[in-house]
């Protein structure tokens, strides 16, 4: 009896502990998350500080946005050939270290410097948590629940962004809204050694140097093409030159791929309908959520004139309900398949941002915006955990990194494209409305409700691609 008791309190522990270091990696990923959107409230007081021009604050957030979608396939691939835990803690202590350095920027090349170490390293330790996470939860209803609370995490970072920007600017000074990232590390770095074993180390294969380079600098040029067609247009000769690069290049990396022995992505993971389903969910997923939060940041503060902590609050009831589904969308996995429960929610994602697009310029948050927040939070949280479930479905233990990797490069990509996309749309809508002479409040309200409506195509559009492409999703036991 005795033995088994033993064998039972040793069990208990060995569970306590995988839920624990969930919420270390879960913590870490908030930080990645909340690091592309905490900096958007700071940037007008970091500028006037540090005296930087218009072009230079874009380049803030450009210069985490690139090593860091550009650097997440080979990231994940590191940590499948070294071992996820240990990228994973040396991801975040670099994040840490810049984040520090960053807060005591003084000038603009300080500042930027930083950044962009604190892309390359959320590149290293953001798919190697996933990959972690799929590790240490085998069971597939363990791993549903755990991938439910992954997605909700990752939802409210991306929700909690301008709201934290808000409070730790206007108390704290700009610099606070990078210092924050500094304990929570700490923290984590501190515990991950107690909760989770070291990981093997993958087959000492060589590393596929020369396809890492053609996508790594392929991914840049992509999103470098994107990231400034606000600003210069989509057919100017700086656009086009990087868009007609990165494509060469991303088809130099698919030919290599094909002819290297130990390639960076062995191109038949895409055989696996689940990981092309899911990976083509979470690119519309990422266009979406990235043209819906800029849009509605903006359209509160510039069109409602709320402050940025005012702005900030209202994304509470959105969060909530992000929170909430949480714990209902494993249940639903298990009773109709991650694909119908991804589908389902994309629709309800769609639904909340066409209610979004009727707001007028005098709306008020009770009539026009609550409603449209919860059924966004309901979805992006199913959309968020099914989508994340799907992509690394049926996954084999030596390419969990490269399939944790895919994930958060679809979605940086896709929301690359998407703000872009539903950015230029809005721009060219209000220029039109303003030229008919119509106000500057409606004209701006009118844009805006394209970026919205142009949100929810992408969620339709998503929902129809997973349908077609996972026609028989799995469940789990």
């Amino acid at each position: 009896m005795s033995s088994i008791v033993q064998s039972a309190i040793a069990n208990s522990r060995a569970v306590s502990l995988r839920w624990c270091a969930l919420i270390a990696l879960a913590f870490a990923q908030f930080l990645v998350v909340l690091d592309a959107s905490i900096v958007n409230i700071a940037l007008p007081s970091l500028g006037s500080e540090l005296h930087l021009s218009t072009t230079t604050l874009s380049g803030v957030i450009t210069a985490y946005v690139l090593p860091f979608g550009g650097l997440l396939l080979l990231g994940g691939r590191l940590s499948d050939r070294f071992g996820h835990r240990r990228l994973f803690m040396t991801g975040v202590a670099g994040f840490a270290l810049a984040s520090a350095a960053a807060g005591m920027a003084t000038s603009g090349a300080w500042l930027l410097t930083a950044r962009a170490i604190q892309g390359a390293s959320a590149a290293l330790l953001a798919p190697a948590a996933l990959a972690l996470v799929t590790k240490l939860f085998a069971n597939p209803k363990d791993r549903a629940k755990a991938l439910g609370i992954w997605g909700a995490v990752a939802g409210i970072g991306s929700a909690a962004g301008v709201l934290l920007g808000g409070v730790l600017t206007a108390s704290l000074g700009w610099s606070a809204v990078f210092y924050v990232n500094v304990p929570v590390a700490a923290l984590v770095l501190a515990a991950v050694p107690f909760l989770i074993a070291k990981d093997s180390v993958g087959e000492r294969l060589s590393l596929d140097m020369s396809g890492s380079a053609a996508v790594t600098a392929g991914i840049v040029a992509v999103v470098a093409a994107l990231s400034g067609t606000e600003r210069v247009g989509w057919t100017a000769p700086q656009t086009l030159i990087l868009a007609a690069l990165a494509a060469v290049l991303l088809g130099l990396f698919v030919f290599l791929e094909k002819r290297v022995s130990n390639p960076l992505m062995p191109l038949g993971i895409f055989r696996n309908k689940s990981v092309t389903g899911g990976n083509l969910a979470m690119f519309l997923i990422g266009g979406a959520t990235t043209g819906l939060f800029f849009a509605l940041s903006v359209y509160m503060q510039q069109v409602l004139h709320y402050d940025a902590l005012k702005a900030g609050l209202t994304q509470l009831p959105l969060a909530g309900a992000l929170v909430a589904i949480a714990g209902v969308v494993p249940a639903a996995i298990k009773a109709i398949g991650t694909g119908k429960t991804l589908a389902a929610s994309l629709i309800l994602l769609a639904a909340g941002l066409i209610g979004l697009s009727f707001s007028p310029s005098d709306a008020t948050f009770a009539a026009n915006l609550l409603g449209p927040s919860i059924l966004i939070g309901v979805g992006l949280g199913g959309a968020f955990i099914s989508g994340t479930e799907l992509a690394v479905h049926g996954v084999a233990d030596g390419e969990a990194g490269l399939a944790s990797g895919l994930v958060n490069t679809s979605q940086q990509i896709g929301g690359a494209i998407g703000l872009a996309v539903l950015t230029t749309a809005a721009s060219a809508r209000i220029d039109r409305l303003m030229g008919r002479g119509v106000a500057e409040a409606q004209a701006l309200t009118g844009g805006f409700s394209w970026v919205f409506l142009g949100a929810a195509a992408f969620s339709i559009i998503g929902a129809i691609v997973v349908l077609a492409v996972v026609r028989k999703p799995r469940l789990p036991k």
